[in-house]
C-alpha cells in the first residue's frame, strides 16, 4: 500500500481503512492497536459499543489542552453536583498543594514574565476553590448534625485544630486570617498591579520609540528589535492582566466572609429547628465545620495572594527572591551593623528575654563583619586590576616618534562636560553614539571612520567642544550637558525660556532649556535633542564633508583586501599593472567628496578597469564609474514620494559652458567670464530656493562633459547641491522636472 495514499489529518482521525492498516501492522511489530474499526462497528474497547479503552483516555489525558479542558469541566461539576465527604478532602488537599506550588514558583523565578500564565492560574485556582467553598457548604447544611467529620477530616482537623474546642477562639483567627488577606496582602498587591499596569502602558510609546532609535542608530539588529519589540508588548499585558487578576482574590475574600456568615446562620438554624439539636449543641458543631471549612479555603487564598504580592513586586529585581534580598542586604554592612546593636541593647534592658535578642544582635553583627571584609575584597580585586594596566603603560617608556603622531579625529571638551563621556550614572552618551555612527557611516557610505579621540582642555570654556580633523580645528561649539537643545523645525525662535544659541551643525536659531521644560517643548512641535546628539550631530557633518581627506591609503588597502575571491581577481588584473593603489584611492576620495557611497566597491573597480581602456586620469575615471553607479546615485537622491527632482540646465547655459572650455583632452579648464560666473550663481540660486519652497530637494542635470566644472562651481555656494550628468539618470528612474536654470 503506498504511504503516500493514506490521508493525514491534524486534528481529526485518519480513515476507516487507513484506520483499519494501522492496526494491523501495529499487530505485527507486537504493540497495542488503538485504532477503531468504524465500518465494522464494534470498537477496540467494549464490543459493540464503539467505546475507547481506558489506554485511549489515557493517552487522550497526556494531551495538556484536553487535560486542562477536563480540569476546568471537573471544577464546574463540583459547583453543580454534590461531593462525598472522601472527595471533597483528596479536592482540598490538591489546592493547598496548588497554593503552595504556586508560592514556591513565585519566589524562585528570575523575572516576572517567565510566570506570564500567572493570571490564568490565579482564576483557576481561585474557581477550584469557590467551587470547593460550594461543595463543602451543601455537607455542612445537609450533613452537618451527624458531627464534626459531615464533611470531610480535612475540614475537621483544621477546625478541631484552630479551636482547640473553643469556636470563638475559632472565629476570632479566621476574622483575623481574613483580614490580614484582604485589607494588608490583596489590597496593596492590587495597587501595585494597578500602578505597574498603569506605567508601563503610559511608557510604552517611550521605549518603542528607544527601541526604534537603537536601530536607526546601528546599535541593535533587526532580530533583537523584535524580541526587545516582543518582550515589550508581553511585559505590558502581563501587568494589566495582572490588575485585573487581583480582583479574583479580592472577591474569594469577600466570597469566603459570606459562606461562613451564611454556613454559621444557616447551619444553626437547620440544626434547631429540623435535626432537633440544642442551640449550644448546633453552634458548637456548625461553627467548627464552617470556621475548619473557612480556614481550608482561606489558607490556600492567603498563599497566593501572597504569591501575586511577591510576583507584582518583583518588577525591578532581577533573580531568585532568595539571592536578590541577600545581595541587596549584604550590600550595606552598616545598616546591620546598626541592626545588631540595637538588638544587643534590647537584650540588656530589665524585663526582657535576654537569649533571644541576643543571639540575634550576634547574629547580625556576624553578618555585618563578614559582609564587611567581602567588599572590602571585592574594592581591593577592582582597585588592582585597574592598576594593573597603568602600571604597564608607566614602566613601558614612550618613544619620541609617538610624538609625531596626528590623530584623524579628536574631540577636546570644556570641563564642565566630561559627563557626556563619565557620567555620575556610569553613562557613556557620547562614546556610545559615536559607535553607532560608525556604524551606520559604514553601512551608508561604505566609509570605515577612523578611531576618535576623546580628551579633556582646561583651556577651553567650560561648555565649549572642538572637533579637529588632523589636528586642524574643524568645528566648534557650546553645550550643556544637563540640558536639552530645543529647535524650531520652522526656522524661527523657540517660545520655551532658556539660553538663545545657535545650533553648531547647521546654524539655525535654537535654545537651551532644562530637563524639566523638556516635555512642554516636545509638546509645542519643537524639536528636542540632548547634549551628546547635537556634538554627535555636528561630527557627523563634519566627516561626511571631509570624508575624502580620510580615505587613507592604508584604509583602501584594506579594503580591497577584505573584497570578495572573485573581486580580488579583477584587482590583481589592474594592479599595479594598469593603475596604482594611489590612484584607486583618488577615485574613491573623488566619490566621497561627492558624497557617493563607495560600499559597492565592486561596481566602482568595474568601471575603472573600463575607464582604463582610454584614460588614466581620475577625474576622468570618476565621470565613467559614475555612469556605472547610475542606480545607486538616483536612488540616494529619490524622495519620498518616489520620484528624482531635478532642475535642468538650460541649452542656453550648456552652450556658454562648452564655449568657455579650452585646451583639449585631460587638461580642458573653464574660462568664463567673473560677470558670467556670478549670474550663473544667482540664477541657480534662485531656481533651488523656488524648489524649497515647494519642498523639494531637487538635483541639477547637465551634459557629462560640463559635469565637473559645473560642480566645482555650485560646491562654492551650494555644497549640499547634487550635479548629475545625463549618463548618470537610470532608465527606469521616475523623472519630475521642477525647474530650469
Amino acid at each position: 500500500m503506498d504511504a503516500s495514499a493514506v490521508p493525514h489529518f491534524r486534528n481529526g482521525g485518519p480513515s476507516a481503512a487507513a484506520q483499519t492498516f494501522g492496526a494491523r501492522d501495529r499487530h505485527t511489530r507486537g504493540e497495542a492497536a488503538t485504532m477503531v474499526d468504524v465500518t465494522a462497528g464494534q470498537g477496540a474497547g467494549t464490543p459493540g459499543t464503539g467505546f475507547p479503552k481506558l489506554s485511549e483516555i489515557g493517552t487522550m489525558l497526556k494531551r495538556g489542552d484536553i487535560a486542562l479542558a477536563l480540569g476546568i469541566l471537573t471544577i464546574l461539576v463540583v459547583l453543580i453536583l454534590p461531593l462525598p465527604s472522601i472527595v471533597l478532602d483528596l479536592f482540598l488537599a490538591i489546592s493547598i498543594t496548588l497554593s503552595i506550588l504556586i508560592l514556591m514558583t513565585a519566589l524562585f523565578i528570575q523575572t516576572p514574565l517567565e510566570f506570564s500564565s500567572f493570571p490564568t492560574i490565579l482564576l483557576i485556582s481561585t474557581m477550584l476553590r469557590l467551587s470547593l467553598n460550594l461543595a463543602s457548604t451543601r455537607l455542612i447544611l445537609s450533613r452537618g448534625h451527624e458531627g464534626t467529620d459531615a464533611a470531610g477530616h480535612v475540614i475537621e482537623a483544621f477546625g478541631n485544630f484552630v479551636m482547640g474546642g473553643n469556636f470563638v477562639i475559632g472565629i476570632i483567627v479566621f476574622a483575623i486570617l481574613v483580614t490580614v488577606n484582604f485589607v494588608v496582602i490583596t489590597k496593596g498587591s492590587g495597587r501595585i498591579a494597578e500602578v505597574a499596569a498603569r506605567f508601563h502602558l503610559d511608557a510604552m510609546p517611550g521605549k518603542q520609540m528607544a527601541i526604534d532609535a537603537d536601530l536607526s542608530a546601528g546599535l541593535i539588529d533587526e532580530k533583537v528589535a523584535k524580541e526587545r519589540r516582543k518582550a515589550l508588548e508581553d511585559e505590558s499585558g502581563f501587568f494589566g492582566a495582572m490588575d485585573g487578576a487581583s480582583k479574583f482574590v479580592r472577591g474569594d475574600a469577600v466570597a469566603g466572609l459570606m459562606v461562613v456568615f451564611i454556613n454559621i446562620i444557616g447551619g444553626i438554624i437547620i440544626g434547631v429547628a429540623q435535626q432537633g439539636l440544642s442551640f449550644g449543641e448546633a453552634a458548637r458543631t456548625y461553627t467548627l465545620l464552617t470556621v475548619g471549612d473557612g480556614l481550608v479555603t482561606q489558607v490556600p487564598a492567603l498563599i497566593v495572594s501572597t504569591a501575586a504580592g511577591l510576583l507584582v513586586s518583583k518588577a525591578g529585581v532581577s533573580g531568585a527572591a532568595d539571592k536578590a534580598l541577600i545581595k541587596q542586604f549584604s550590600g550595606y554592612p552598616q545598616a546591620l551593623g546598626m541592626s545588631a546593636g540595637v538588638m544587643l541593647v534590647l537584650a540588656m534592658l530589665p524585663g526582657i528575654p535576654m537569649l533571644p535578642f541576643l543571639a540575634l544582635g550576634g547574629g547580625a553583627a556576624a553578618l555585618a563583619w563578614s559582609a564587611r571584609k567581602h567588599k572590602r575584597a571585592v574594592k581591593a580585586a577592582e582597585a588592582s586590576a585597574a592598576a594593573a594596566p597603568a602600571a604597564a603603560a608607566a614602566a613601558a617608556e614612550e618613544p619620541i616618534a609617538t610624538a609625531l603622531k596626528i590623530d584623524d579625529l579628536k574631540i577636546e571638551l570644556g570641563y564642565a562636560l566630561l559627563p557626556l563621556v563619565n557620567g555620575p550614572d556610569g553613562t557613556d552618551r557620547l562614546t556610545e553614539q559615536i559607535k553607532a555612527l560608525r556604524r551606520s557611516l559604514a553601512i551608508e557610505m561604505g566609509f570605515v571612520m577612523p578611531a576618535v579621540r576623546i580628551l579633556d582642555n582646561v583651556q577651553l570654556e567650560a561648555n565649549t567642544y572642538i572637533i579637529k580633523i588632523k589636528e586642524v580645528d574643524a568645528g566648534t561649539g557650546k553645550i550643556w550637558p544637563s540640558q536639552f537643545m530645543v529647535m524650531d523645525p520652522a526656522g524661527g525662535q523657540v517660545g520655551v525660556p532658556g539660553i538663545h544659541t545657535t545650533e553648531p551643525t547647521f546654524g539655525l536659531p535654537a535654545t537651551w532649556v532644562d530637563a524639566g521644560l523638556k516635555e512642554e517643548a516636545s509638546l509645542k512641535g519643537y524639536t528636542v535633542v540632548d547634549a551628546a546628539t547635537v556634538l554627535s550631530t555636528h561630527l557627523t557633518e563634519l566627516l561626511k564633508n571631509n570624508m575624502s581627506d580620510l580615505l587613507s591609503y592604508g584604509e583602501v588597502q584594506k579594503l580591497l583586501k577584505e573584497l570578495p575571491k572573485e573581486q580580488s581577481e579583477l584587482v590583481k588584473d589592474i594592479v599595479p599593472s594598469q593603475v596604482t593603489i594611489s590612484g584607486i584611492q583618488r577615485v574613491l576620495q573623488l566619490l566621497l567628496a561627492e558624497r557617493i557611497s563607495i560600499r559597492d566597491l565592486s561596481t566602482i573597480l568595474e568601471g575603472i578597469a573600463d575607464a582604463l581602456a582610454f584614460s588614466r586620469n581620475p577625474a576622468t575615471m570618476v565621470e565613467h564609474v559614475r555612469a556605472r553607479l547610475a542606480r545607486q546615485i538616483c536612488a540616494q537622491n529619490t524622495s519620498h514620494n518616489g520620484y528624482l527632482p531635478l532642475i535642468a540646465l538650460s541649452a542656453k547655459w550648456e552652450q556658454a559652458f562648452a564655449e568657455s572650455l579650452v585646451d583639449q583632452g585631460e587638461e580642458r579648464s573653464l574660462a568664463m567670464q567673473p560677470s558670467k560666473l556670478s549670474e550663473f550663481m544667482t540664477a541657480v540660486r534662485d531656481a533651488f530656493e523656488r524648489a524649497a519652497r515647494d519642498g523639494e530637494a531637487p538635483v541639477l542635470v547637465t551634459s557629462a562633459s560640463i559635469r565637473p566644472f559645473v560642480r566645482s562651481l555650485v560646491e562654492r555656494f551650494r555644497s549640499q547641491t547634487t550635479v548629475l550628468s545625463q549618463a548618470e539618470i537610470h532608465p527606469r528612474a521616475r523623472l519630475k522636472t521642477v525647474g530650469s536654470v
